[in-house]
C-alpha cells in the first residue's frame, strides 16, 4: 500500500462518493475510481459498498480506515519534523463547542497571522469523542474538559485516557440555566423541571450538571431525562421554551443576546486542557501551543 492510495482511500470514506473525493483532492474522477480498485483488488476484499447516491464502508473498509488515519497522522508528523524550526502543514486540532466560540478566535486568528503555511483543522465534539480522536491518531490534539473535581494542578490527564497528555489553558465556570418564570433554585432539591437539555454521552459538562442534580435525591435519579441537542443554540432555545434547563459555561451564556433573561445557579468549576498523545510534537503544534498560553 501507497500513502497515496491511504489518502485516496480516506477521502473517499470521509465524503462518501468518488466525485466529491476527487474536487477534494483535485483529481480527476477515473484517477480515484482506478487507485480505488487497485487497493481493493490488492487487499483482496471489497473496501467499499455501491449504490446510486453514495458508497458506504464495508467492515473491512471500517478496519482499514483506522489504519489508515494512524498511518497518514505518523507520515505528516514526520514530514513536519523534518522542519523543526518552521511551523507547516496540517494542524488538526478538536475543540468543545464551548471553547470554539469563547476561548480559539483570538489564538486562532494570531496563529494563522504569523504562520499562514499552516493548514488548521478544526473539528467540534464532546470530550470523549475528541479524546478518542487524538488516541486514534485522527486529531493532533484537541482542548477538553476535565470531569475531576479540585485544583487543576491535581488533575491526572491520564484518567482521560492512557497515553494522554495535557496542558491547563483555564478554568470555565458552569452554571445551570433555568427560564426566568422557574421559582429561585438555591441547590438541586428546588429544580421542578425534570429535563436536562445538554450534548451527547461524553460531554464532561453533561456529567457534571447530572451529578449536581442528583443531589437533589432518589426522585430526581429516578425523574431525570436528558435531551440530546446539537448545539448551545438548541439548549438555550430549549431553556427559554420553558422545557429544560440547560448546563453551560457563564463565558459562552455571556454571548448570547438574551443571557440576562435567564435564571442561573452556579454548578461548579470545569478546568479545561489542551491534550495530545505523550510523546507527540511538532513546530506547528508547539506554536498553537504557545497562543494558548495567552488566554
Amino acid at each position: 500500500m501507497e500513502l497515496a492510495e491511504l489518502e485516496i482511500f480516506r477521502a473517499v470514506a470521509r465524503e462518501q462518493s468518488i466525485t466529491r473525493a476527487a474536487r477534494v483532492l483535485d483529481r480527476v474522477q477515473s484517477n480515484v475510481t482506478t487507485r480505488v480498485k487497485q487497493l481493493e483488488e490488492s487487499l483482496g476484499v471489497a473496501l467499499f459498498q455501491r449504490d446510486s447516491k453514495k458508497m458506504t464502508l464495508t467492515p473491512e473498509g471500517q478496519r482499514l480506515l483506522g489504519y489508515a488515519e494512524q498511518m497518514l497522522a505518523l507520515a505528516e508528523e514526520a514530514r513536519q519534523s523534518m522542519r523543526a524550526d518552521t511551523p507547516s502543514g496540517t494542524l488538526r486540532v478538536g475543540s468543545m463547542e464551548s471553547s470554539a466560540a469563547t476561548l480559539l478566535p483570538k489564538p486562532l486568528g494570531r496563529y494563522h497571522a504569523a504562520w499562514p503555511d499552516v493548514e488548521l483543522d478544526l473539528t467540534t465534539g464532546t470530550t470523549q469523542s475528541l479524546v478518542d480522536a487524538v488516541l486514534d491518531r485522527r486529531l493532533d490534539c484537541a482542548v477538553v474538559a476535565h470531569p475531576g473535581k479540585g485544583a487543576a494542578r491535581d488533575l491526572d490527564i491520564a484518567e482521560m485516557g492512557a497515553g494522554l497528555e495535557g496542558t491547563f489553558i483555564r478554568t470555565e465556570e458552569l452554571v445551570l440555566v433555568l427560564p426566568a418564570t422557574h421559582p429561585k433554585v438555591r441547590d438541586p432539591q428546588d429544580v421542578t423541571l425534570r429535563h436536562l437539555a445538554a450534548f451527547a454521552r461524553g460531554c464532561t459538562y453533561r456529567r457534571c450538571a447530572e451529578e449536581w442534580l442528583e443531589e437533589g435525591g432518589d426522585e430526581v435519579r429516578r425523574s431525570l431525562s436528558v435531551m440530546e441537542m446539537p448545539s448551545y443554540h438548541a439548549i438555550l432555545a430549549s431553556v427559554a421554551a420553558g422545557s429544560a434547563v440547560g448546563i453551560v459555561p457563564r463565558a459562552l451564556l455571556a454571548l448570547h443576546p438574551d443571557h440576562a433573561e435567564f435564571q442561573t445557579v452556579p454548578v461548579r468549576p470545569a478546568h479545561t486542557f489542551l491534550v495530545k498523545r505523550a510523546g507527540f510534537t511538532t513546530s506547528a503544534f508547539e506554536a498553537f501551543q504557545r497562543e494558548l498560553r495567552h488566554v
